[in-house]
């Protein structure tokens, strides 16, 4: 069978893999079955061979990595839905944590993330965002690689003590946007996210793995503590969604998707977003389908995604939502319009009526399109519904083939190191009586020791050629250029 079966209403209603890079939405209130339908949509994409990524904001998605246990209930489901072959079985699965705890450690560095996702992170206005891209456009020139919060310190530090050079260049420096800057690192710092920043960076391959038997790798992100952050959170999912939009070529239509990425607690993205970030992430989800990338949005209420981005999900699976307040009957009347209508199904009363375990499911058919929608009882996973335990996690990341690439940071020479050496090098080397020169020789043997140094500090001419040497020979060479978010927020390649 190569289509994933969802469930079963007045037949059994399945995804067809050809469509799954069509994108998707799951929603529906707080304990009424998502996570289930999120398990069995991940399970089934796994076992095709399609690699799959998701975050683990409760806990309850690890599950995914241990089998289930058969019981009375689960048999019956089995038998109603008409399920063929059923078997307990976790699947393949990598766990990453930004903190290193529950996971693999999941870095990118600051030049990758680059200025526009770090100003939102950092929730800085648009002065200070300003001040920041002058000083990720001074460190491009400098060729200083910015790995970790400490070269972006410096920079920083750089930026003010030389901001009258600074301003003429590039435009008026603000020493107290550099210290709202500073603070808001402070901040970010305090909240743990330092680890996120550094060497070894995450490379995309890792996340596009399949295992010895042809299933895909499905990479967990333990987002429990992640999540208390919203716009860390939110802005490190959607920095990973367009370094696949970015690197990945090409590829039209094929049978199954080369990736299927699941943004869980979306709203979190388009709370308080500007329009511009809506915009740009509406061109990501329009285009990535073309790289064979689909990406499934996880939400209680459907009115979360912008009417722009939700025209684009073809895939939907609503689950029940209580229409107790006038926000609740008005997101009831928005998911009941965004279904093909049923005949014999009142979708608007059906939403308010769903039982826990199902859902009102609409997939695309032949050509592309969209099937009725039926009130489907959604199949239950093959895993364990549920949490696991640490020692059951440790075996799991014991046993993972990249932790020996990610599990220890490396820091090599980067801004910091660079900056720290000039300002030292400043103190250090006495300055040449210059009354016995004349101006011009002073002036050209000045030039000349900027460019080719002394025999105690090396010229820029070294320093830059041994910097091109390091940036070109490694993967971190791509993040001076930046041209992972380039086509996004309008970085320069």
């Amino acid at each position: 069978m190569n289509q994933i079966l969802i469930g079963k209403g007045e037949h059994q209603v399945f995804l067809d893999p050809a469509y799954g890079n069509r994108h998707g939405l799951i929603a529906g209130a707080t304990g009424t079955g998502k996570t289930v339908t999120l398990l069995v949509l991940a399970e089934g994409f796994s076992r095709l061979g399609v690699p799959v990524f998701m975050a683990d904001v409760k806990g309850d998605v690890a599950g995914l990595a241990m089998p289930g246990t058969m019981s009375e209930k689960l048999s019956s489901r089995i038998t109603q839905i008409g399920i063929d072959g059923y078997s307990t079985e976790g699947s393949p699965v990598v766990f990453w944590d930004v903190f290193g705890r529950s996971g693999h450690p999941l870095r990118t560095t600051i030049s990758e993330i680059g200025p526009a996702l770090l100003s939102r992170i950092l929730d800085l206005n648009d002065v200070q965002s300003g001040t920041l891209e002058i000083a990720f456009k001074l460190a491009d020139d400098e060729g200083l690689l910015l790995l970790d919060l400490d070269d972006l310190r410096s920079l920083l530090t750089f930026v003010v003590d030389n901001k009258a050079e600074i301003s003429k260049a590039y435009g008026l420096v603000s020493p107290a946007s550099i210290a709202a800057i500073q603070r808001s690192l402070l901040t970010l710092e305090r909240e743990g996210a330092v680890q996120l920043f550094g060497e070894t960076a995450l490379e995309l391959a890792d996340l596009m793995r399949t295992d010895l038997s042809g299933r895909g790798i499905i990479s967990i992100l333990a987002a429990n503590k992640l999540v208390l952050s919203p716009k860390l959170y939110s802005s490190l999912l959607l920095w990973l969604l367009s370094e696949l939009y970015e690197n990945l070529p090409e590829v039209g239509d094929l049978d199954k998707p080369r990736m299927v990425f699941f943004f869980d607690e979306a709203h979190l993205l388009f709370d308080d977003a500007q329009p511009e970030l809506v915009k740009k992430v509406e061109q990501v989800v329009r285009l990535i389908r073309s790289k064979g990338v689909g990406v499934y949005f996880c939400s209680q209420f459907p009115d979360d995604i912008p009417s722009e981005i939700l025209g684009q999900l073809g895939n939907r699976f609503q689950h029940a939502l209580r229409a107790y307040t006038p926000r609740d009957q008005k997101a009831v009347r928005t998911a009941a319009e965004t279904f093909v209508p049923n005949p014999r199904l009142n979708v608007a009363d059906a939403i308010s009526q769903l039982g826990t375990g199902e859902a009102l499911v609409s997939t695309l058919g032949a050509k592309g399109v969209p099937s009725p929608v039926q009130q489907t009882v959604i199949c239950p996973p093959r895993c364990r519904m549920g949490s696991i335990t640490d020692e059951e996690r440790l075996i799991i990341i014991n046993r993972s083939p990249i932790g020996i690439k990610y599990d220890k940071a490396i820091n090599r020479e980067s801004a910091h190191e660079i900056l720290s050496q000039r300002a030292i090098g400043r103190v250090a080397e006495p300055q040449a009586p210059a009354q016995n020169k004349a101006p011009q020789e002073e002036k050209r043997s000045a030039v000349s020791e900027i460019l080719w140094g002394t025999k105690k500090r090396q010229g820029l001419v070294e320093t830059m050629a041994k910097q091109t040497a390091r940036t070109m020979g490694s993967q971190v060479g791509r993040t001076i250029i930046r041209g992972i978010l380039g086509g996004i927020f309008g970085g320069k390649k």
